[in-house]
């Protein structure tokens, strides 16, 4: 990288000053039909984050990523430790599919689906704007000293930030623990929940951290995809991007004079107004190219736009455009490396979708007790001990269970002679015999397979391993 003078922004970030310490952004707001449209998008997405942990389907939340219970729901369905390869699966398929969309768009996650952005910049921002005002109040209230109108605002942005953490932890605990365990939580009180309260404090600290004093150096810093990105694009790649054959021109951008010919003149369409980098929530300025801190969030668009509007020139000096499309006027393309991705993508949620249709409600594990040999019972009949585990993945008891032989005549025998109910999203299990006519057993360790019926009714089979003594063979 050439070290003159133009190029020196990428030797910092634009949070850091030259001495090394935190430059604090005060962002512009912006407005414009991007910023609209990202608000949409925004209260979409928390509506549905604050309410997916309280949606039900079939009895069971919507979304749920149960760490410790090793339990997870994905739009209603359960996953158990058994189903774990279906989670790897789907993982991969998100990580591959946010990989096709950075070759194809750039970081348009970070700009429009990002949590961090979302409430960063359409929820603590915006109260930030509503108490303190906007950029050249901000500025003006950060470096008055401490008086009774900044105790008074800063005070109550603190309160309602950490009130809004707060709020944040309960629902990320709700997608941890389950809705309905929290609410239980929230029901007895603190006092009979402690060490989870604690818990809770603690991720509110950290949310509050986070969007009260860290903000966007989480995505600078913190953020791996920032990095990741790098690798990613290419001059194909659609970003947020300057046009800089139209806004520098022959003689370069230029401030804005009234009845100036500018076309004439030579000089760029950007009158270097400085609008884009005041409404960057991150604090670069976009006319020097790609950047690792740029999230896409189209804010700089908008506020060229409105200044091109102005000034009655052409909208687009800042857009959505590829580095080739800007050089050579190319229109996107559907290229080789975007087709393969493409088809690794399907390729995986094909295999997901098959996977999830042979996937079972109910599953079956029947193993022979460790360090127990066979038994010669009555009436010539060999008898193995073994232990089982019945898993049901539904939103209902399974009644009346009952475990027979399919591959081989005899009879299966649990040791608790009671009727056998596997609860709903729970397990059952216990100890149960097997006993085969000596006359049927062809080797010394055969192979069963085990039906589970309820009501009569197959629900799951299984396999395992019979011993039997050497004479048979």
């Amino acid at each position: 990288m050439s070290n003159s003078p133009e190029n020196n922004f990428r030797d910092s970030l634009g949070t850091v000053n030259q001495e090394g310490k935190r430059e604090w952004i005060f962002p512009k707001k912006p407005s414009g039909k991007f910023y609209k449209y990202r608000k949409l998008v925004s209260y979409v997405l928390l509506i549905f984050l604050f309410s997916a942990p309280f949606i039900k389907i079939n009895g069971n939340q919507f979304l749920l990523f149960n760490v410790l219970e090793r339990r997870f729901n994905f739009f209603g369905y359960p996953f158990w430790p058994q189903d774990f390869y279906l989670v790897v699966i789907m993982m991969i398929i998100g990580v591959v599919f946010v990989i096709l969309f950075t070759v194809a768009f750039g970081r348009i996650f970070c700009g429009w689906i990002c949590p961090q952005t979302i409430f960063m910049e359409m929820v603590f921002r915006r109260i930030e704007y509503w108490i303190e005002g906007d950029r050249g109040k901000q500025m003006r209230l950060s470096k008055q000293p401490w008086n009774a109108e900044k105790i008074r605002k800063k005070g109550l942005k603190w309160t309602i930030f950490f009130v809004i953490s707060f709020l944040i932890a309960n629902i990320f605990l709700a997608y941890l623990i389950g809705s309905d365990v929290l609410l239980e939580y929230v029901t007895e009180g603190p006092s009979e929940n402690l060490n989870t309260f604690i818990s809770l404090l603690i991720f509110t600290g950290v949310f509050y951290f986070i969007f009260a004093w860290f903000r966007e150096q989480v995505c600078v810093i913190v953020c791996p995809y920032g990095r990741l990105q790098g690798t990613l694009l290419d001059n194909k790649s659609i970003l947020v991007a300057y046009d800089h054959k139209r806004g520098e021109k022959e003689k370069g951008r230029a401030k804005f004079k009234k009845r100036e010919d500018r076309a004439a003149s030579g000089k760029g369409d950007c009158i270097d107004c400085m609008q884009c980098v005041h409404v960057c929530p991150t604090g670069i300025d976009i006319r020097n190219g790609t950047q690792l801190e740029c999230v896409n969030c189209t804010a700089c668009i908008d506020a060229c736009n409105s200044m091109m509007e102005a000034v009655d020139l052409p909208k687009g000096l800042i857009r959505y455009a590829s580095e080739e499309n800007i050089e050579k006027k190319v229109k996107f393309k559907f290229t080789p490396r975007l087709k393969g991705y493409t088809a690794i993508l399907v390729i995986l949620i094909g295999v997901l979708t098959g996977m999830l249709f042979l996937r079972n409600d109910v599953e079956a594990r029947v193993l022979r007790l460790p360090g127990q040999l066979y038994e010669h019972q009555e009436n010539n009949r060999i008898s193995n001990v073994f232990t089982f585990k019945l898993v049901n993945k539904t939103s209902e008891d399974i009644n009346d269970v009952q475990l027979k032989l399919i591959s081989h005549k005899g009879e299966v025998r649990l040791v608790k002679s009671e009727s056998l109910i596997v609860p709903k999203r729970g397990f059952a299990e216990g100890t149960l015999f097997i006993e085969i006519p000596a006359a049927s057993l062809k080797g010394e360790k055969e192979k069963l397979k085990i039906g589970v019926y309820s009501n009569k009714e197959l629900i799951e089979t299984t396999t395992t391993n019979f011993l039997g003594p050497r004479s048979y063979r």
